[in-house]
């Protein structure tokens, strides 16, 4: 038999894949999950299990949330990337190191093929389709959803012909969730007009009060909550959010422009991914001079809708970010963040770095290394050039 890698979740498009594969095509299959952090111990057991049910000849986890963390999490940090200025690319970044860690497993074992569940109305099928082409182009694609246009009930009618009647009942709203967010999608995204309802989000509010954290950052990495320093970065994550998810903090409906060039909507909530972006980006206002900041916004902004459309191994991506990281050498410090139910507010910073220092003077209160006549020759000067056009086009 020839061998396929189906990049497996265990729902109802990579379920009847795993089986029409096997019985129609003649294929030996090999489930792979990528878990990127989004998986509890309980789901990857349920997931297994269901993987076995199914008759793979193999189900493997790769577990490549260390390798997300390094090579996209920290550099959306580092650009405080947020699309559209609200996504924080939760669920579309996953997708590189899902796919690229796929691909590899498929060349480790010899596979003929590799499959994928995606539909053919999404993002997920050109970023699963360009990053096996470029990491394994010797191997073929199948994508059964997409090739076949089958709908929800043609797939499930074709399982229970084949014994497998799992309860595959759609849920009233999808859940996407990973380390950096949940993405939300129901009947009420796909209006322009409607917002999702409370109970669709899976982080309900039960905090109260106020409550003031202490964010560490170190050259640019999140490595410290409340003292704690963390060597895992993965780990840091994951106790702010433990903190902040009780709050209801982070949620929002991102609005935005498809890889296929449809308008789509979907709601999230990124409760530790937000506050950890906000709180870099005010310790980066203190500690990075003028043309830094300006010049990491240009080309932030086009880092994050290129990771978002799946070009992460367009090499000018490795161009930016050796950019990012050169910016982060003096950004260390602690930001304090105060948290109530539904929002953060980040109340300010401390660090070495601090460019507003009060020994070179108080904006709008104190001179310090410069007088006066300085500031009239300084605004005489930096003026001139316009005035001299005015001068010259008086008429206009």
């Amino acid at each position: 038999m020839k061998k396929v890698v189906l990049a497996f979740s265990g729902g109802l498009d990579t379920s009847y894949s795993a089986v029409y594969l096997h019985k129609e095509m003649g294929l030996e299959v090999h489930a792979a999950l990528a878990n990127t952090g989004g998986f509890s111990a309980e789901e990857l057991a349920r997931i297994e299990s269901r993987a076995r049910a199914l008759g793979v000849a193999s189900y493997r986890v790769l577990d490549v949330t260390q390798q997300y963390y390094q090579k996209q999490i920290r550099y959306m940090v580092f650009g405080n990337v947020l699309k559209n200025g609200t996504y924080p690319i939760s669920v579309s970044s996953e997708r590189i190191s899902q796919a690229a860690s796929v691909a590899a497993y498929a060349r480790e074992i010899g596979a003929d093929y590799l499959c994928h569940g995606s539909t053919g109305a999404g993002n997920d099928q050109v970023r699963f389709d360009m990053i096996f082409n470029i990491l394994a182009p010797e191997i073929k694609i199948i994508a059964l959803i997409r090739e076949k246009r089958l709908t929800r009930e043609e797939e499930i009618e074709y399982l229970r012909a084949n014994g497998v009647d799992f309860d595959f009942k759609k849920a009233e709203y999808s859940i996407n969730q990973g380390l950096w967010g949940t993405s939300v999608g129901g009947k009420e995204t796909l209006t322009s007009s409607q917002t999702l309802p409370e109970a669709a989000y899976p982080s309900q509010l039960t905090a109260g009060g106020s409550r003031r954290v202490t964010l560490t950052f170190d050259k640019g990495e999140f490595v410290g909550l409340d003292g704690k320093r963390f060597e895992n970065r993965v780990e840091a994550i994951r106790a702010l959010h433990a903190v902040a998810a009780p709050y209801a903090i982070g949620r929002d409906m991102h609005v935005g422009d498809t890889i296929i060039g449809i308008k789509g909507r979907v709601g999230f909530e990124a409760a530790a991914p937000l506050i950890i972006i906000k709180a870099h980006h005010m310790l980066e206002k203190h500690t990075l001079a003028k043309w830094q900041l300006f010049w990491k916004d240009q080309i932030s902004a086009f880092y994050g809708n290129w990771l978002h459309e799946g070009q992460y191994f367009d090499p000018v991506m490795r161009d930016i970010e050796a950019f990012l990281e050169s910016s982060q050498r003096t950004v260390s410090g602690d930001v304090f963040v105060d948290l109530h139910p539904y929002r953060f507010v980040v109340v300010g910073v401390e660090s070495p770095h601090d460019l507003m220092t009060s020994k070179f003077g108080a904006y709008g209160e104190v001179m310090s290394d410069w007088t006066g006549e300085d500031c009239e020759g300084f605004a005489k000067i930096f003026g001139l050039q316009n005035v001299i056009w005015h001068r010259i086009n008086e008429t206009e």
